[in-house]
């Protein structure tokens, strides 16, 4: 579907890590200590576990789909092909909520994480909002930080896999670090105990926000003309990394309910950097945390800069958004204005403060969700109406994989609705309302322009 020529530079190592890199960002250094307390050291370990089922049947439609059409834009391609053009925008543009939430997200959450080494860093108060300050240092601080890594993508994407592939190397390599503190060191099976918390009702908690964790896989298709692999290769990639995010998970989570018993688990702020220091007996070891936690933030950042980028610009293309959004650097082979947009965004959740880290993880759960749903009926479709296409990666129960992933995505994405346990606030719905709005004038716009 692209006329446009991008750079066929990512090799496997760049595929892994880019996926790796957007799967583990900022989340696990705060949420996995309340995954706990709600369900217990092994109940965190049960959800994570349901969480890769469910995942495993989405990532097979994903690993199909990518090597049979591995065109920029991924989702758009295939939900074009299959459902039709205002089937394909809804998908695309709901995708597109879920990596413009997540790069708000880190916006918002690298001041926060600078808390830890500097706590005294709050100046110049604003405003509050939804019962949380907003100081001009903080604003200041994300806004420098989203000049600096749209600069990054823009200066193309082999300079930002090659930051990708040093960071999550890195960050491997601590996360290795503090398990081996919990599990050689300091750490105790005695503060495993509860195993498991409240039963089902405390592992739902967690089961409902994981999958905003684990997004980050789908990016790889997205940059699917930039990947010089071969296109089943590439589909295992999408896989492997599933599960190695996964098991990262739940090393973190295990060696966590080793490390802290459940007083002090339930006084941390940041709970893995506190585990860690436990563990090793160290403050060191708690700041290693923390310093791992924020190049998660850059690595998850980097790599949804590049995959909204993508999606954005396939969209536009398609003549779906206005036709500027296709603009590619000629030096660096980058979509900038694309890349702006979505930096346009980070902007101003930094102007919500800390709290508008839950309004966009939540509204990007929901929309995430519903663009999984649409890919697995676009797989289904497919399968029946071009049942000769080439499929590199072909999956075998192709029927049964497809209505498993549908399933298990809607039935995810309805927790969220009205009267649901994970229902949507008001201050989320208004977030996905105004992304709606905004793309649907966007694609009016685009249909009577281009019509």
């Amino acid at each position: 579907m692209s006329k446009h020529s991008f750079q066929k530079v990512l090799g496997k190592t760049e595929v892994l890590t880019l996926s790796l890199g957007a799967i583990i960002g900022w989340g696990w250094v705060v949420l996995t200590g309340g995954f706990i307390m709600d369900a217990g050291s092994l109940g965190t370990v049960i959800a994570f576990l349901l969480s890769a089922v469910i995942f495993y049947f989405i990532g097979l439609t994903y690993a199909e789909l990518a090597a049979a059409m591995p065109q920029v834009g991924g989702e758009h391609v295939y939900s074009h092909k299959a459902l039709g053009k205002h089937a394909s925008f809804i998908c695309t543009w709901s995708l597109t909520l879920t990596y413009v939430s997540v790069v708000a997200l880190q916006a918002a959450a690298m001041p926060v994480a600078l808390e830890y080494f500097f706590p005294d860093m709050k100046y110049g108060y604003l405003w509050t909002f939804a019962g949380y300050e907003v100081y001009l240092s903080y604003v200041v601080f994300g806004i420098l930080t989203t000049i600096a890594v749209t600069a990054l993508n823009i200066l193309g994407i082999k300079l930002s896999a090659s930051f990708q592939n040093f960071a999550v190397a890195l960050i491997l390599l601590l996360g290795f670090v503090f398990a081996g503190g919990a599990f050689f060191g300091s750490g105790s099976t005695e503060n495993l105990q509860p195993l498991v918390k409240n039963g089902m009702t405390g592992i739902f908690p967690a089961l409902v926000v994981i999958p905003f964790l684990l997004v980050g896989f789908d990016v790889i298709p997205q940059t699917a003309e930039e990947i010089k692999i071969p296109p089943r290769q590439m589909a295992r990639l999408l896989l492997i990394s599933i599960f190695v995010a996964i098991a990262w998970y739940i090393m973190v989570s295990w060696a966590l309910g080793m490390s802290l018993p459940a007083d002090q688990l339930e006084r941390a702020s940041f709970s893995v950097a506190e585990g860690a220091a436990a563990a090793w007996d160290s403050p060191l070891a708690g700041k290693l945390v923390i310093v791992c936690g924020i190049i998660g933030i850059l690595t998850s950042w980097n790599a949804f800069m590049i995959g909204g980028s993508r999606a954005i610009f396939a969209m536009a293309e398609s003549q779906m958004l206005p036709k500027g959004l296709t603009a590619i650097s000629q030096k660096h082979r980058s979509p900038y204005n694309a890349l702006i947009m979505i930096a346009l965004v980070a902007v101003i959740s930094t102007l919500m403060g800390r709290q508008a880290m839950i309004f966009f993880v939540n509204a990007g759960s929901f929309s995430l969700l519903f663009a999984y749903f649409l890919v697995a009926v676009s797989f289904l479709v497919l399968r029946k109406k071009y049942p000769d296409m080439e499929r590199p990666y072909f999956v075998r129960f192709g029927r049964l994989t497809g209505i498993l992933a549908a399933v298990l995505s809607i039935g995810l994405a309805i927790l969220f609705l009205p009267g649901m346990p994970a229902a949507l606030g008001g201050i989320e719905w208004l977030i996905v309302l105004i992304w709606f709005v905004l793309g649907g004038a966007f694609y009016g716009w685009a249909l009577w322009k281009y019509k």
